[in-house]
């Protein structure tokens, strides 16, 4: 039995399904970490993601165009990511608290809303909905095992590895970029400068809705062609740890939700072993738990240096 695990994870259908897996969750983890850099925690993202999930498959359907389903899934996690946004900062309501109850709506009303327009409480199969086109690419395709890992992928795929660099560029090479980090580190000082912190943490959560609309679309349109009940199954939640483990950077929040992907890669891979599913599909959320832990231990070691720093230097 180990012979065939190991077969299995060491194969190139295994590396080309983490790429597929990692795609959902780099897209959710740059826009957890665009808000958690402006100073605003949107845990919303998991309810934003299901919203733009459904609202792509219902949208695409009706017009019989994916694209158009994927624009619509764009603007809804725009309009939900200021929703959070209005309700939080301009009513002055308690930020964790409005998101955790957008969050409990968005998984009842998708639900309300797919069986309104469906009949069923279930799945959305019975429309027509489509799927995003995957993408050859030349060259590569036709590299043995690299060409089989890297291409004829969904085409959110590479959006989502382009959107690392583009979300990199915006943060840390762009005006915005730099007010959006003064917003999260720095907000007395972007208000000394006549810069509404408020407008740009808003503009904070529209890039995340955009992040998060796109993730959703491929939940629903590039993942499979169908939306379900909580189909995004905590992708949201686990973006927040990836964006914590990454320091709120581009390039290692993305390494740290590549590794998640690993681990939910490899809880499909070892449901045709023996083991009980159960343990294999907490694997995941375990990876998460350890990640977390690790971060916590090495967070509490750096602060505890630090302040052995500033001793040795008062002592001086």
């Amino acid at each position: 039995m180990l012979n065939n695990m190991m077969d299995t994870i060491f194969s190139t259908s295994f590396f080309y399904s983490v790429i597929r897996v990692a795609t959902p969750l780099i897209l959710a983890t740059l826009g957890a970490l665009i808000t958690s850099n402006a100073g605003v925690t949107n845990i919303g993202i998991e309810g934003i993601m299901l919203v733009s999930a459904l609202t792509g498959v219902l949208t695409s359907a009706y017009f019989g165009n994916v694209w158009v389903g994927l624009l619509c899934s764009i603007l809804i996690g725009i309009l939900c990511a200021l929703l959070i946004g209005y309700i939080s900062m301009i009513l002055k309501t308690d930020n964790a608290l409005t998101c955790i109850a957008f969050n409990a709506m968005a998984s009842g009303g998708t639900v309300f809303f797919m069986y309104a327009i469906t009949g069923d409480k279930g799945t959305t199969m019975a429309l027509n909905s489509g799927k995003l086109p995957s993408l050859d690419i030349p060259i590569i395709k036709d590299i043995p095992v690299l060409g089989e890992i890297l291409s004829n992928h969904n085409i959110i795929s590479y959006l989502a590895i382009f959107m690392i660099f583009i979300i990199y560029v915006v943060l840390y090479k762009t005006p915005l970029g730099l007010r959006i980090r003064s917003a999260g580190k720095e907000p007395k000082s972007l208000t000394s400068v006549g810069v509404s912190v408020i407008k740009i943490r808003m503009y904070a959560l529209a890039i995340s809705g955009v992040l998060a609309g796109i993730a959703g679309a491929f939940m629903s349109m590039g993942y499979v062609t169908w939306f379900s009940k909580d189909m995004t199954g905590g992708r949201g939640f686990i973006a927040l740890a990836a964006d914590a483990m990454g320091g709120s950077s581009p390039i290692g929040a993305s390494i740290s939700a590549g590794i998640f992907a690993v681990a939910e890669a490899l809880s499909y891979s070892l449901q045709i072993s023996k083991i009980p599913p159960e343990l294999v599909q907490m694997i995941p959320y375990v990876a998460t738990i350890i990640g977390l832990l690790v971060y916590g231990i090495r967070k509490i070691k750096m602060e505890k240096q630090r302040k052995m720093n500033l001793l040795t230097k008062g002592e001086e």
